[in-house]
């Protein structure tokens, strides 16, 4: 049976930059990148579905160690598959990739130290185990089998076409023709104004209306400054002021959450003119960042809507009819295709069935270890990004610090590392997972994961400088974090390296 030292689940943005960390901080390791899929990139293989780009600028969704160097910062999919592409390329990591391999279970052996591994390949080929000393999840947070596409009466009664932006087909032809979006989040957002350009009329259809704000797809301050200085210098200072912007903004929506909600209406006001009911279709009822705000590269969709491309309607959907969505109200909306873009199915740790010396592990149980890891859970971390930033800041300090616990290990001969409560935690307040944030799509799925507790360690802030403390400048041995050695663990001594990876091409 095969054993490397480091098993990385997931070759998305959290596992090409494990990768990375991996090759760069701890060279003495082996190591491998487990994908489920026959190719890089995650969400941004996953996603076909017309106008999909990120939802933050590049300089903070892109890596600290790789400079993103395009005219745009907001940036369509393909371009950042390119740049995934380039990463994987430049760093060394294509051969550490293992395509195809999806990991179903993960079971720890207290008395090994070590991890065995169920894997589904793909094809012909079959499962297969492999065993590791240390799992690093990278895996998202959402269910690449489906989408949340909840129920809707009569939905086979339509005569026209049903797609979920997951599972976007091919061959969807929408010239010409009247399409309905169902939905206000960031997809929905991101298709209408794409559709609008060739269809013959795009409605999106809402429950209720979610925060826009309009910015520029290109940053006019990094590309002035890419033309001045070496280009990793001006990448840095970009993306420190985007990053302190980003801070500056979801502080001000806890601190002054009316200023920040007025300001956000008056500018939809500005943009969409008199036409537009913004008290009714844009007006949450929520503050600023109890969800995430949606963003609107150069006012894309207040454009559509000024010129007649696109109509908002904020209704409850009572069912389909034979050419439509029949409405709460007693409206009508006749659609020859209707986009569901309701939104993901949330899942913890890749949908990867995880047991404990023969115990099964239901992460509620567990307490969450500043949001890296889990009670009682050995040789484990496990990387969410930021719910109110980009989630590639986070992504970059918890693979850094799964480096300094794989070193830790190192150093100390030791081979188990485990979240343990100390006396006085035991009666700690329970609080969520996350705090302070409604989003549907992770309340339906709360009570599946780990508890907060009142204190550090215990902690998940999903704040930025708060987890630079926390995570990046704590030291690792702080009394919470057990290491031990195994009474049958593999021997200390150096294993023998793969390929060498993390050095740039010239």
């Amino acid at each position: 049976m095969e054993h490397v030292d480091v098993v990385v689940v997931g070759a998305g943005i959290s596992g090409i930059s494990a990768g990375y960390h991996l090759s760069r901080l701890c060279p003495d390791r082996t190591f491998a990148i487990l994908e489920g899929r026959h190719d890089l990139g995650g969400t941004w293989d996953l996603f076909r579905y017309p106008g999909v780009r990120s939802d933050s600028d590049m300089h903070t969704l892109g890596f600290s160690f790789k400079p993103w160097v395009h005219e745009k910062s907001i940036a369509d999919g393909p371009s950042i598959m390119v740049y995934l592409r380039e990463t994987v390329d430049e760093f060394g990591l294509g051969p550490r990739i293992r395509y195809g391999h999806r990991v179903t279970a993960a079971a720890w052996s207290s008395e090994q130290a070590i991890w065995t591994l169920t894997v589904q390949r793909a094809g012909d080929a079959g499962p297969m185990t492999l065993t590791c000393g240390f799992l690093l999840m990278c895996a998202g947070y959402y269910s690449y089998r489906h989408g949340h596409d909840p129920h809707f009466e009569g939905r086979e009664r339509f005569r026209g076409r049903i797609v979920h932006p997951q599972a976007w087909p091919e061959d969807l032809d929408w010239t010409g023709r009247r399409v309905v979006v169902v939905g206000s989040g960031a997809t929905a957002m991101t298709i209408v104004p794409a559709m609008a350009r060739t269809a013959a009329h795009v409605t999106m259809v809402q429950r209720s209306p979610t925060y826009v704000v309009a910015r520029p797809d290109v940053d006019r301050v990094a590309n002035a400054l890419g033309r001045v200085l070496p280009r990793r210098w001006a990448y840095a200072i970009t993306r420190w002021k985007n990053t302190v912007m980003q801070q500056i903004v979801y502080r001000r929506s806890r601190t002054h959450p009316d200023q920040l909600r007025q300001q956000l209406i008056d500018g939809v006001k500005k943009a969409v003119g008199p036409d537009v009911d913004v008290e009714r279709h844009f007006t949450p009822s929520y503050n600023p960042w109890d969800q995430r705000l949606c963003l609107l590269p150069d006012g894309d969709l207040f454009a559509a809507l000024r010129e007649g491309r696109v109509s908002v309607i904020t209704d409850r959907i009572e069912g389909f009819t034979d050419t439509g969505l029949q409405l709460a109200s007693g409206q009508h909306v006749d659609a020859d295709i209707v986009v569901t873009a309701t939104g993901l199915e949330v899942v913890s740790l890749g949908e990867v069935a995880l047991s404990v010396d023969g115990r099964p592990v239901r992460l509620s149980d567990t307490w969450t270890y500043k949001g890296v890891a889990y009670s009682d859970v050995p040789n484990l971390v496990s990387v969410f990004g930021y719910i109110n930033a980009s989630w590639t800041l986070r992504a970059d300090l918890v693979n850094e610090f799964a480096c300094r616990v794989l070193n830790h290990l190192w150093a100390t001969g030791t081979d188990q590392v485990t979240p343990r409560l100390r006396p006085g935690d035991a009666h700690m307040e329970v609080r969520p997972w996350i705090t302070g944030f409604s989003a549907g799509y992770l309340q339906r799925i709360m009570g599946d994961l780990p508890r907060q507790g009142d204190r550090e360690p215990w902690l998940n802030p999903q704040l930025l400088a708060a987890d630079r403390r926390l995570i990046a400048r704590a030291p690792i041995d702080d009394g919470v974090l057990e290491f031990r050695r195994a009474p049958s663990g593999r021997p200390v001594g150096a294993p023998a390296p793969l390929p060498a990876a993390g050095t740039p091409k010239p």
